[in-house]
């Protein structure tokens, strides 16, 4: 009998698993959700954990093995059938009617931006998915949603053409170390972001205005990779204009009191991402070094702490490496 490999993916909170030979590739796995699920391949997008990201058909590599994927997390990113489906029938009802001969006078239009509605609907984040495996997943999802929705994450996305993949939380346990807690991750320059939201002990969330400041320093690194001196200025000019933007005068209603945790310090012992790529991913311990007199010009306390952290890393690098060494 022919060897299988079982392949387990997650979609609209559902866990699916098929089996196929081990010779199959991800083409494969696209054709047989198209005929298992009536997902059409044109509408299937895969976002694989960790390292390789977002995954759209017809995919870069139609002939990836999918054992290559083996104990990977995948979600598929595709409308139901039922809301293609809808999606079909709305088409067809917005479908110009023929008109009656008695035309009546136009009622005056409501004065709408259009090129503003038109730039929010293309700056902004492509899929909000928060992890279906932790607590209160729909929690999660409305903290994601309101971020996107934030009226000053929306202006400076359109101000600077921001336009993000997948808006995602992550799990503290998975980016926590005897060192410091990550905070934020952008992967491959703004094709996901990874936010922490939720507390140490998954008790509750994490102080609304700091995720909101974290999100700012990700958003940053859409243009800069290291945590240079345009890094952080760009990072504070994000971070003003999103102030500046916000109708609620920097945030102070909360329109969700269960998001609020005043026990959270900020980002005291914590890191954004320190910078850095490994295979378009952010990851501890980047070789970013800062230029020379960079405390001199000052830095806030997050710069310095981030700065401390890498001449740490550095430092033990060189000592790991021995005398001599090349």
């Amino acid at each position: 009998m022919a060897e299988t490999i079982s392949i387990t993916f997650h979609h609209h909170g559902n866990s699916h698993t098929f089996e196929f030979p081990s010779g199959s590739t991800i083409s494969d796995l696209a054709e047989e959700i198209f005929s298992s699920l009536s997902i059409p391949q044109a509408n299937q997008k895969f976002m694989i954990t960790p390292k390789l990201g977002l995954l759209k058909y017809p995919f870069p590599d139609p002939v990836m093995p999918l054992s290559s994927l083996l104990n990977k997390k995948i979600v598929l990113l595709a409308p139901l059938p039922s809301e293609l489906s809808s999606l079909s029938e709305a088409s067809a009802a917005s479908k110009p009617r023929q008109r009656s001969s008695q035309l009546k006078p136009a009622a005056p239009a409501r004065h709408r931006d259009w090129r503003k509605a038109q730039d929010e609907a293309t700056y902004t984040f492509g899929t909000i998915i928060p992890l279906p495996y932790l607590p209160n997943p729909e929690k999660s999802r409305r903290f994601l949603e309101r971020l996107r929705d934030d009226a000053g994450i929306k202006a400076s996305m359109r101000k600077h053409k921001f336009s993000v993949g997948v808006l995602t939380e992550m799990n503290p346990a998975e980016h926590t170390t005897h060192e410091g807690r990550t905070l934020g991750l952008n992967r491959n320059r703004g094709e996901a972001i990874e936010l922490r939201l939720r507390t140490d002990a998954y008790d509750g969330y994490r102080d609304y205005k700091t995720i909101r400041k974290t999100l700012c320093h990700e958003l940053a690194h859409n243009v800069f990779g290291e945590h240079d001196r345009s890094f952080w200025d760009l990072t504070k000019a994000i971070e003003k204009e999103v102030d500046d933007n916000d109708w609620r005068s920097g945030g102070h209603a909360l329109t969700a009191q269960e998001f609020y945790n005043p026990d959270d310090s900020g980002a005291e012992g914590e890191h954004m991402d320190r910078g850095g790529w490994t295979g378009g991913e952010f990851v501890l311990g980047g070789n970013s070094s800062p230029s020379p007199g960079l405390a001199a010009r000052g830095l806030g306390r997050r710069e310095r702490m981030a700065q401390a952290a890498e001449e740490r890393m550095k430092k033990q690098s060189e000592a790991n490496r021995g005398p001599g060494a090349e």
